[in-house]
Parts: C-alpha cells; sequence; structure tokens
C-alpha cells in the first residue's frame, strides 16, 4: 500500500506524521493482509477542523467535524480478489480533523500521535470494507483489528475491553 499524505496547518510540524502513518499501515497490513497489496493507493489528509466539516457537510450531509472521515473507493469484494501485483487502484481518501484529534487524545489522556495512529488505522479499514456501525459482530471484528495493529507498533488497547 502506498500512501500520499497531505499535512496542512494546525497539525503540528514537530511530530513526523508520514512516519506515524507509514508505521500505522504496516502494522495493518500484517493483521488485514487484504491491505498488503503494493498496488494500492490511499491519500491522507491531515487538516483542519474547519476543512473536514465541509467535507463532512458535502459529503455525508452532517455539517460538522469529526475525527476521522473515509471516502472508500473500492468495494470489499472487488479489494479481495484484487491481484495485488497489477496496475495501481485508488482504495481511497482519509482526512483527520486536527482539533477534533487533539481534543480527544486529551480527554483519553493518551498523546495526540497514538490516537492519530488509532484514527489512521481505523480509517483504512473503513476504506477495506469494514464498518462498526453495521452490528456489534462487525464493531468487535473492526476494533480486534485495530487493537491487534496497534500492538505491533505499542499502542494500548484504546477500547480497553477485549482482553487482548
Amino acid at each position: 500500500m502506498t500512501l500520499e499524505i497531505d499535512i496542512e496547518a494546525p497539525w503540528p510540524a514537530t511530530t513526523d506524521w508520514e512516519a506515524l502513518a507509514a508505521k500505522a499501515a504496516g502494522a495493518l497490513t500484517v493483521v488485514a493482509p487484504e491491505l498488503a497489496k503494493d498496488c494500492l493507493l490511499v491519500s491522507l489528509l491531515m487538516t483542519s477542523d474547519d476543512e473536514v466539516q465541509v467535507l463532512n457537510a458535502e459529503w455525508r450531509g452532517k455539517d460538522k467535524p469529526t475525527n476521522v472521515l473515509s471516502f472508500p473507493m473500492l468495494e470489499r469484494e472487488d479489494l479481495l480478489d484484487l491481484d495485488g501485483d497489477g496496475p495501481p487502484e485508488m482504495l481511497g481518501d482519509l482526512a483527520l480533523a486536527y482539533e477534533t484529534c487533539a481534543r480527544e487524545a486529551e480527554e483519553k489522556g493518551i498523546s495526540l500521535e497514538d490516537h492519530a495512529a488509532h484514527l489512521m488505522i481505523h480509517g483504512l479499514l473503513h476504506l477495506a470494507g469494514l464498518d462498526h456501525e453495521i452490528s456489534d459482530e462487525d464493531a468487535r471484528e473492526m476494533e480486534i483489528l485495530e487493537i491487534k495493529a496497534l500492538a505491533l507498533i505499542g499502542i494500548a488497547d484504546p477500547y480497553g475491553d477485549h482482553g487482548i
């Protein structure tokens, strides 16, 4: 998977966000091998709450910011059938909202970097066709994958209730 990353203000330049995104995506490919295809492209925009609010209003009809938006471009079945050595395929776009991410990290008592890594993994799973809003079983499956990927990069279980 190749990440194309655009980092805008107000995300602080004190963190290597590109390296963090690569680390998070790499860990996820271990636990979700369907994402370990060299042909996959993902666009990641790290931007402000204002920009995410515009995107959320335009594409989801929700006029408010949110922590991460995912815009998948492949159906899950197509991803699973995809030849990993084929031509480039756009998996989708992600957008992370700085102020919301920073506020949530502070509320959870965790670093912004750890929370951003979690949201990147969460968003990538949405791009892979997983959705926690379908059923409790789907939510649990997605959370378990997130926990396993985060553990690979030394980040604690953000849910704290699965005993994995």
